[in-house]
Protein backbone atom coordinates (compact mmCIF):
# COMPACT_ATOMS: atom_id res chain seq x y z
CA UNK A 1 0.00 0.00 0.00
CA UNK A 2 1.33 3.08 -1.18
CA UNK A 3 2.30 5.85 2.01
CA UNK A 4 2.04 9.71 0.95
CA UNK A 5 4.84 11.54 3.41
CA UNK A 6 5.39 8.81 5.90
CA UNK A 7 5.11 10.28 9.57
CA UNK A 8 2.22 11.53 11.51
CA UNK A 9 0.42 13.64 8.77
CA UNK A 10 0.88 9.97 6.25
CA UNK A 11 -2.03 9.35 3.72
CA UNK A 12 -2.29 5.49 2.88
CA UNK A 13 -3.70 4.98 -0.19
CA UNK A 14 -4.24 3.01 -3.30
CA UNK A 15 -4.36 4.47 -7.17
CA UNK A 16 -5.67 1.70 -9.96
CA UNK A 17 -6.80 1.90 -13.14
CA UNK A 18 -5.54 2.94 -17.12
CA UNK A 19 -3.27 5.62 -17.12
CA UNK A 20 -4.68 8.27 -19.05
CA UNK A 21 -8.26 7.61 -17.68
CA UNK A 22 -10.51 10.07 -15.17
CA UNK A 23 -10.32 10.04 -11.60
CA UNK A 24 -12.44 8.66 -9.42
CA UNK A 25 -12.08 8.88 -5.85
CA UNK A 26 -13.47 7.42 -2.70
CA UNK A 27 -13.74 8.47 0.66
CA UNK A 28 -14.44 6.23 3.95
CA UNK A 29 -16.89 6.87 6.60
CA UNK A 30 -16.51 7.14 10.27
CA UNK A 31 -14.94 3.85 11.64
CA UNK A 32 -14.43 2.36 8.31
CA UNK A 33 -10.95 1.82 5.89
CA UNK A 34 -10.96 2.31 2.10
CA UNK A 35 -11.49 -1.29 2.36
CA UNK A 36 -15.10 -0.39 2.41
CA UNK A 37 -14.69 0.46 -1.63
CA UNK A 38 -14.11 -2.64 -2.69
CA UNK A 39 -16.98 -3.50 -4.67
CA UNK A 40 -16.55 -0.17 -6.48
CA UNK A 41 -13.04 -0.54 -7.53
CA UNK A 42 -13.44 -3.56 -8.40
CA UNK A 43 -16.39 -2.88 -10.96
CA UNK A 44 -14.95 0.34 -12.05
CA UNK A 45 -10.99 0.27 -12.42
CA UNK A 46 -11.34 -0.87 -15.99
CA UNK A 47 -12.30 2.20 -16.69
CA UNK A 48 -11.28 4.59 -13.81
CA UNK A 49 -8.54 5.75 -12.49
CA UNK A 50 -9.30 4.84 -9.03
CA UNK A 51 -7.99 6.22 -5.98
CA UNK A 52 -8.67 4.97 -2.68
CA UNK A 53 -7.56 6.58 0.78
CA UNK A 54 -7.83 6.04 4.10
CA UNK A 55 -9.03 9.12 6.30
CA UNK A 56 -6.62 10.34 8.75
CA UNK A 57 -6.87 8.56 12.07
CA UNK A 58 -7.99 5.40 10.30
CA UNK A 59 -6.69 2.23 9.00
CA UNK A 60 -2.81 3.31 7.76
CA UNK A 61 -2.83 6.98 7.59
CA UNK A 62 -1.39 9.10 10.14
CA UNK A 63 -3.61 11.02 12.80
CA UNK A 64 -2.38 13.90 11.64
CA UNK A 65 -2.21 17.48 13.27
CA UNK A 66 -4.22 17.83 16.61
CA UNK A 67 -7.25 19.71 16.46
CA UNK A 68 -8.91 17.84 13.40
CA UNK A 69 -11.59 20.05 11.21
CA UNK A 70 -13.51 19.23 8.18
CA UNK A 71 -11.26 21.95 6.47
CA UNK A 72 -8.90 19.79 7.45
CA UNK A 73 -10.14 16.33 6.06
CA UNK A 74 -11.11 18.08 2.91
CA UNK A 75 -7.20 19.56 3.06
CA UNK A 76 -5.98 16.25 2.96
CA UNK A 77 -7.99 14.79 -0.09
CA UNK A 78 -6.39 18.06 -1.95
CA UNK A 79 -2.98 16.91 -0.74
CA UNK A 80 -3.53 13.32 -2.07
CA UNK A 81 -4.42 14.69 -5.20
CA UNK A 82 -1.36 17.41 -5.51
CA UNK A 83 1.13 14.96 -4.60
CA UNK A 84 -0.47 12.16 -7.35
CA UNK A 85 -0.16 15.99 -9.80
CA UNK A 86 -4.42 14.85 -10.32
CA UNK A 87 -5.28 18.46 -11.36
CA UNK A 88 -9.35 16.56 -11.00
CA UNK A 89 -11.33 14.27 -10.06
CA UNK A 90 -14.62 12.93 -9.25
CA UNK A 91 -14.96 12.50 -5.97
CA UNK A 92 -17.57 10.13 -4.07
CA UNK A 93 -17.31 10.03 -0.44
CA UNK A 94 -19.86 8.42 2.38
CA UNK A 95 -21.23 9.82 5.32
CA UNK A 96 -18.28 11.43 7.02
CA UNK A 97 -16.31 10.93 3.18
CA UNK A 98 -19.67 12.47 1.79
CA UNK A 99 -19.42 15.85 4.39
CA UNK A 100 -15.90 16.24 2.72
CA UNK A 101 -17.12 15.75 -0.25
CA UNK A 102 -19.40 18.75 0.48
CA UNK A 103 -16.14 20.66 1.86
CA UNK A 104 -14.64 20.26 -1.45
CA UNK A 105 -17.65 21.55 -3.56
CA UNK A 106 -17.71 24.56 -1.84
CA UNK A 107 -14.22 25.19 -1.16
CA UNK A 108 -12.26 23.36 -3.89
CA UNK A 109 -15.18 23.00 -6.78
CA UNK A 110 -12.29 24.19 -9.66
CA UNK A 111 -10.77 20.26 -8.77
CA UNK A 112 -14.15 18.67 -9.59
CA UNK A 113 -15.52 16.96 -12.46
CA UNK A 114 -18.43 15.68 -10.45
CA UNK A 115 -19.40 14.82 -6.49
CA UNK A 116 -20.83 11.71 -5.41
CA UNK A 117 -22.46 12.49 -1.48
CA UNK A 118 -23.87 9.10 -0.36
CA UNK A 119 -25.49 8.70 3.18
CA UNK A 120 -24.74 11.68 4.46
CA UNK A 121 -26.11 15.25 5.10
CA UNK A 122 -24.57 19.41 5.32
CA UNK A 123 -24.94 18.68 9.31
CA UNK A 124 -24.75 15.06 10.72
CA UNK A 125 -26.00 14.81 14.34
CA UNK A 126 -25.83 17.25 16.88
CA UNK A 127 -22.19 18.70 18.20
CA UNK A 128 -23.21 17.29 21.99
CA UNK A 129 -23.86 14.04 20.74
CA UNK A 130 -20.14 14.01 18.67
CA UNK A 131 -18.41 15.21 21.68
CA UNK A 132 -19.93 12.46 23.58
CA UNK A 133 -19.08 9.89 21.53
CA UNK A 134 -15.54 11.17 21.24
CA UNK A 135 -15.37 10.97 25.03
CA UNK A 136 -16.85 7.75 25.30
CA UNK A 137 -13.91 6.16 23.05
CA UNK A 138 -11.23 8.26 24.56
CA UNK A 139 -12.51 6.59 28.22
CA UNK A 140 -13.34 3.39 26.79
CA UNK A 141 -12.24 2.26 23.51
CA UNK A 142 -13.99 1.19 20.59
CA UNK A 143 -15.84 -1.64 21.89
CA UNK A 144 -18.71 0.37 23.05
CA UNK A 145 -19.22 2.07 19.69
CA UNK A 146 -18.49 -1.46 18.07
CA UNK A 147 -21.16 -3.29 19.90
CA UNK A 148 -23.92 -1.16 18.06
CA UNK A 149 -22.90 -0.10 14.90
CA UNK A 150 -24.25 -3.42 12.91
CA UNK A 151 -27.46 -1.81 13.53
CA UNK A 152 -27.00 1.68 12.29
CA UNK A 153 -25.06 0.46 9.59
CA UNK A 154 -27.10 -2.21 7.59
CA UNK A 155 -30.81 -3.54 8.01
CA UNK A 156 -31.77 -6.73 10.21
CA UNK A 157 -32.27 -8.82 6.55
CA UNK A 158 -29.13 -7.86 5.34
CA UNK A 159 -27.02 -8.62 8.49
CA UNK A 160 -28.83 -12.00 8.43
CA UNK A 161 -28.09 -12.87 4.64
CA UNK A 162 -24.52 -11.69 5.15
CA UNK A 163 -22.74 -12.41 8.42
CA UNK A 164 -19.57 -12.31 7.65
CA UNK A 165 -19.36 -8.91 6.04
CA UNK A 166 -20.99 -7.12 9.06
CA UNK A 167 -18.62 -9.60 11.35
CA UNK A 168 -15.74 -8.06 9.06
CA UNK A 169 -16.96 -4.74 9.16
CA UNK A 170 -17.16 -4.78 12.65
CA UNK A 171 -14.49 -6.08 13.38
CA UNK A 172 -12.35 -3.25 11.62
CA UNK A 173 -14.31 -0.56 13.66
CA UNK A 174 -12.94 -2.61 16.94
CA UNK A 175 -9.65 -1.78 15.77
CA UNK A 176 -10.12 1.83 14.90
CA UNK A 177 -7.54 3.77 16.60
CA UNK A 178 -9.83 5.21 19.46
CA UNK A 179 -7.75 8.31 19.43
CA UNK A 180 -8.39 8.84 15.55
CA UNK A 181 -11.95 8.34 15.83
CA UNK A 182 -12.21 10.82 18.51
CA UNK A 183 -10.27 13.51 16.53
CA UNK A 184 -12.73 12.80 13.48
CA UNK A 185 -15.91 13.02 15.74
CA UNK A 186 -15.23 16.22 16.92
CA UNK A 187 -14.27 17.53 13.37
CA UNK A 188 -18.28 16.38 12.79
CA UNK A 189 -19.21 17.85 15.85
CA UNK A 190 -18.39 21.51 14.18
CA UNK A 191 -18.79 20.97 11.07
CA UNK A 192 -22.31 22.77 9.40
CA UNK A 193 -23.06 23.27 6.10
CA UNK A 194 -26.09 23.63 5.69
CA UNK A 195 -25.67 27.63 4.88
CA UNK A 196 -22.45 27.10 2.18
CA UNK A 197 -23.59 24.67 0.17
CA UNK A 198 -25.40 26.79 -2.29
CA UNK A 199 -22.53 27.54 -3.36
CA UNK A 200 -21.50 24.19 -5.18
CA UNK A 201 -21.11 23.96 -8.68
CA UNK A 202 -20.24 20.79 -9.56
CA UNK A 203 -22.47 17.85 -11.25
CA UNK A 204 -23.77 16.54 -8.27
CA UNK A 205 -25.55 13.04 -7.10
CA UNK A 206 -27.07 12.67 -3.58
CA UNK A 207 -27.27 8.71 -2.77
CA UNK A 208 -29.99 8.00 0.34
CA UNK A 209 -30.73 4.54 1.78
CA UNK A 210 -34.30 4.12 2.36
CA UNK A 211 -34.16 2.75 5.84
CA UNK A 212 -30.98 4.93 6.62
CA UNK A 213 -31.58 5.89 10.71
CA UNK A 214 -28.38 7.98 10.65
CA UNK A 215 -28.56 10.30 7.49
CA UNK A 216 -32.21 9.95 6.23
CA UNK A 217 -33.89 10.68 3.10
CA UNK A 218 -34.96 13.68 4.36
CA UNK A 219 -31.21 15.24 4.85
CA UNK A 220 -30.78 14.47 1.15
CA UNK A 221 -33.70 16.19 -0.25
CA UNK A 222 -32.94 18.85 2.22
CA UNK A 223 -29.62 18.81 0.19
CA UNK A 224 -30.94 18.65 -3.14
CA UNK A 225 -32.79 21.87 -2.50
CA UNK A 226 -30.06 23.54 -1.41
CA UNK A 227 -27.32 22.31 -4.34
CA UNK A 228 -27.63 23.37 -7.68
CA UNK A 229 -27.75 20.59 -10.35
CA UNK A 230 -27.96 17.84 -8.04
CA UNK A 231 -29.79 14.62 -8.60
CA UNK A 232 -31.15 12.44 -6.18
CA UNK A 233 -30.98 8.48 -6.14
CA UNK A 234 -32.50 6.29 -3.09
CA UNK A 235 -31.17 2.45 -2.21
CA UNK A 236 -32.94 0.02 -0.25
CA UNK A 237 -30.55 0.05 2.47
CA UNK A 238 -29.56 1.48 5.49
CA UNK A 239 -26.52 3.30 6.32
CA UNK A 240 -23.83 2.23 4.71
CA UNK A 241 -25.42 1.65 1.16
CA UNK A 242 -22.62 0.71 -1.14
CA UNK A 243 -21.88 -2.70 0.52
CA UNK A 244 -25.53 -3.67 1.18
CA UNK A 245 -26.27 -2.65 -1.90
CA UNK A 246 -23.22 -2.48 -4.02
CA UNK A 247 -24.44 -3.33 -7.63
CA UNK A 248 -27.44 -0.57 -7.31
CA UNK A 249 -24.79 1.99 -5.19
CA UNK A 250 -22.12 1.15 -8.39
CA UNK A 251 -24.41 1.38 -11.01
CA UNK A 252 -25.68 4.58 -9.96
CA UNK A 253 -22.66 6.14 -9.45
CA UNK A 254 -21.32 4.80 -13.23
CA UNK A 255 -24.83 6.09 -14.97
CA UNK A 256 -23.64 9.68 -13.19
CA UNK A 257 -20.53 9.65 -14.55
CA UNK A 258 -20.79 8.16 -17.89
Amino acid sequence: MPILDPGPRQIAYQLEGPAGAPVLMFSNSLGTTMSMWRPQAEALRHKFRVLRYDTRGHGASGPGAPGCTLAGLGRDALRLLDALEIERASFCGISMGGLTGLWLGVHAGHRLQGLVVANSAARIGTAQGWRQRAKQVRAGGMDGVADGAAGRWFTRGYAARAPEQVAVLIAGLRACPAEGYAECCLALAEADLRDEIGAIDAPTLLIAGLQDPVTTVDDAEDMRGRIRHAACARLDASHLSNIEAAAGFTRALEDFLA
